[in-house]
């Protein structure tokens, strides 16, 4: 499934963020950070999302344990971000920097891979729009996260309205055996 979402207060949010972070010395929360929260609450209103297929069995997880897929120069690497929907975004953007910064070091625990519910993979910063992410097997689903791009938008059919908003493609792919498109689609 693909939509476009309007992503206009994400960015300024993170633009407020980073204001902050500059008189506080705090990290800055990357747009992963900010959607692994987003991402969170919805998988706690839509648990089907957040499950594994293990064996023949669907196991629903009450906690949300979400995977950033990072590219390295060894490969792909999955590290999990545990409990998101219990975490700040402070927390979650010092816990995924220091799992992104040990992937690409090579030193990540197998542990550190293992047990998400749920990933994300954004291809953004390659300037690419949309795409089919490949689910990260157990789980059964995931979320690819293209470009942030400022487009002109109709705000307003009837009153011929348009503004500049930025815009974002999402696409989830996930797995029939688990969860059907309308529930996913929620």
């Amino acid at each position: 499934l693909t939509t476009e979402v309007d992503a206009t207060e994400l960015v300024s949010l993170r633009k407020q963020l980073k204001s902050d972070a500059a008189t506080t010395g705090r990290i800055v929360p990357s747009y992963n950070d900010l959607l692994l929260k987003l991402l969170a609450e919805a998988l706690i209103e839509f648990p089907a999302l957040n499950a594994r297929l293990e064996g023949e069995e669907i196991v629903q997880s009450s906690a949300v344990h979400i995977g950033l897929a990072v590219h390295t120069d060894r490969g792909l690497l999955v590290p999990v971000i545990r409990d998101v929907q219990a975490k700040s975004l402070r927390q979650i953007a010092l816990e995924s920097d220091g799992l992104i910064q040990r992937a690409r070091r090579g030193t990540l625990t197998s542990a550190e891979m293992s047990g998400g519910t749920f990933t994300i993979s954004n291809l953004g910063m390659y300037e690419i729009d949309a795409f089919t992410p490949i689910i990260n097997l157990p789980e059964c689903a995931i979320l690819g996260v293209g470009r942030i791009v400022p487009k002109q938008v109709v705000i307003d059919a009837e009153k011929e309205t348009v503004a500049i908003r930025h815009m974002l493609f999402l696409s989830l792919t996930f797995d029939h055996r688990v969860v059907d498109g309308a529930p996913a689609a929620q």
